[in-house]
């Protein structure tokens, strides 16, 4: 746990990768868990669209919306005074043309108090992202396996597992900082290319399924929790099992319930 209440800004990101101290960042989609995971130490709170599969049942996070990312970016800023806060900007909200990224990368900068946002893409994302910083937009990259991307990638697969994928990869990597993203994350790479693209640059890099040569590492918490128990890919460890502990605690409310114990004397009003 981080005991420096300071909040932290975005270029103590370039400072703790300087420093060796490794980034520690997780997905968030709500208040109260924004408010658990800053007091126990989390740098970085990624509103990821990954909510569309994790809280709406989606099988995939093409469908998001601007309008979902917002509400729960908001609610996430509004559990958190420590952290950073970043925003996903969903399928289509970037890729159509500069003004409608900066248009939109604003709104979410605007409505719900976040730090910056997180796009998709490499080289040919390395112009818009040009755009939003230079109109005071943090940015954080992603390459790898880019979700938004998964029906062109062939699925949920490691990237760049041949010399060819890994050189595009490290100089889409190189354009994303030249163009002045503040961190990348690097979704299932093979670690060797993870270390030296990690290495390659002077920006953070965020792993997830990509080996410890990273600055930093991300989970999507309800799959760290064991709340997503269905989910259970290699680079994935749980640190709880708390889908067994809810069922267990609802269970027991349930038979309090029909047995006529809750609730209690001491849980109602005279």
């Amino acid at each position: 746990m981080n005991a420096d209440p300071r909040p932290l800004t975005v270029t103590d990101l370039l400072t703790m990768k300087v420093a060796g101290r490794r980034i520690v960042v997780l997905t968030c989609y709500d208040a109260v868990f924004a408010r658990l995971l800053e007091q126990a130490g989390v740098d970085v709170l990624l509103v990821g669209d990954s909510l569309n599969q994790v809280l709406a049942g989606h099988e995939t996070t093409l469908s998001t919306t601007l309008d979902q990312m917002i509400y729960h970016g908001a609610a996430v800023r509004r559990g958190s005074h420590r952290a950073l806060v970043f925003v996903d900007l969903p399928f289509l909200t970037y890729q159509i043309s500069i003004p409608e990224a900066i248009r939109n990368a604003g709104r979410v900068l605007q409505e719900t108090g976040a730090h910056g946002v997180k796009l998709e893409g490499g080289s040919h994302m390395a112009e818009t992202v040009a755009a939003l910083v230079d109109r005071g937009i943090p940015v954080i990259g992603h390459l790898g396996l880019t979700p938004q991307s998964v029906h062109a990638l062939g699925g949920y697969r490691v990237q760049g597992r041949e010399e060819k994928g890994a050189d595009r990869m490290l100089q889409d990597a190189k354009a994303l900082e030249a163009a002045g993203a503040c961190a990348i994350v690097l979704e299932l790479i093979p670690a060797s290319l993870a270390a030296r693209i990690s290495k390659s640059l002077t920006i953070p890099t965020i792993g997830i399924g990509a080996g410890p040569g990273c600055d930093g590492q991300v989970l999507v918490l309800h799959d760290m929790l064991g709340l997503n128990e269905q989910f259970a890919p290699k680079f994935l460890k749980h640190y709880a099992k708390l889908g067994e502990s809810v069922r267990e605690a609802v269970r027991s409310f349930a038979a309090e319930v029909r047995d006529g114990k809750y609730p209690g004397k001491e849980h109602s009003f005279e």
